[in-house]
């Protein structure tokens, strides 16, 4: 270093810190506390399928599963990582096929009380599109929390959307007879059915299907009736890949994919629940192919496949979940 060089160090090293550069601590920056929008996009074959999450709500899953304990409820939850009572994403599902807008349930809308505000509406906007682009809307059931988006305050949420359900859910939840023989604490369902679909009807946007049906190129309707009297899965189909919208064929993954027999209170009729259950996740795990659920932790897209026994070799009676991977799309 020449002399000139080593003074010229030396004094810049005297020179103190400006007030901007000294490490002096900033004041704290307020939390944010709110997530981005949820939507959550993945293409299959030609088809544009994006997850809407409406809300989330914080359920006691120990005291609501049936065919188990609290206790066995509450170990599971627990190897989980989760906590009791249990946030419960409630997701809907958009399905653009690049000729109509097809969406999968509506959420709860509210319906839920006002610790599970609705997003629905604003996620599906977030997501790129608005209500009254939807062409279709697919119904897996009559709870309300997925069909307490159709309206509100009496007035149409999806202006140019038909209405699509299976005929014995019609026929159960808009069934006067029906609704007389219920039980008192069961009513509130029948009368929220009406309050959210006679309006549909009245304008003939409400139409029902009976068993396996094409509604349309490649969207078929598949009966999983247990847990409600004509409770729904829809199946998506597009060069090759598929997709299967479950709705409530299953409530808790940290449960009930390990011990599928665990049935929840909310099923009218639990061993048929079971049965349909069964079924479809043996057939999801042979097949590979995607699934979408209602109440699995959002997105509720993803996989599922047998659980190893302890043996190495796959149990039969036990599945994992596979949740789809994060991308940034095309």
């Amino acid at each position: 270093m020449s002399l000139r060089s080593l003074g010229l160090a030396l004094a810049l090293a005297a020179v103190p810190l400006s007030p901007s550069l000294s490490p002096v601590a900033q004041a704290a920056a307020p939390q944010v506390k709110t997530q981005a929008p949820g939507y959550y996009r993945l293409m299959l074959g030609d088809f544009e399928i994006t997850a809407l999450n409406d809300t989330v709500a914080t359920l006691p899953i120990d005291t609501l599963m049936t065919n188990t304990t609290p206790e066995t409820v509450r170990a599971a939850l627990a190897r989980n990582h989760q906590p009791s009572p249990t946030p419960t994403s409630v997701n809907a599902f958009l399905i653009n096929t690049g000729a109509q807008l097809i969406l999968v349930d509506t959420g709860a809308n509210g319906l839920l009380g006002p610790q599970a505000p609705s997003h629905l509406v604003a996620n599906l906007k977030a997501a790129g599109y608005t209500p009254d682009q939807v062409d279709a809307i697919l119904i897996t059931h009559m709870h309300g929390d997925h069909i307490g988006g159709l309206t509100t305050d009496g007035h149409i949420n999806f202006p140019n959307a038909t209405v699509y359900v299976d005929a014995a859910e019609k026929g159960h939840w808009l069934n006067a007879e029906a609704e007389a023989k219920a039980p008192a604490d069961k009513r509130g369902g029948f009368a929220a059915a009406h309050r959210l679909l006679d309006v549909y009807a009245a304008a003939g946007k409400l139409k029902a299907f009976d068993g396996v049906t094409s509604l349309f190129p490649g969207i078929t309707a598949i009966p999983a009736h247990g847990h409600t009297p004509g409770h729904t899965v829809y199946a998506a189909e597009s060069k090759g890949q598929k997709i299967l919208f479950w709705g409530d064929l299953m409530h808790v993954a940290a449960v009930q994919f390990d011990t599928p027999a665990t049935t929840v209170q909310f099923d009218s009729d639990s061993p048929a629940a079971y049965k349909a259950r069964a079924k479809i996740f043996a057939e999801a795990a042979k097949d590979g192919y995607w699934v979408a659920a209602a109440h699995i932790s959002f997105p509720g897209i993803g996989h599922i496949r047998p659980k190893d026994a302890t043996d190495g070799k796959a149990d039969p009676k036990s599945y994992v979940w596979e949740p789809a991977q994060y991308s940034l799309g095309e």
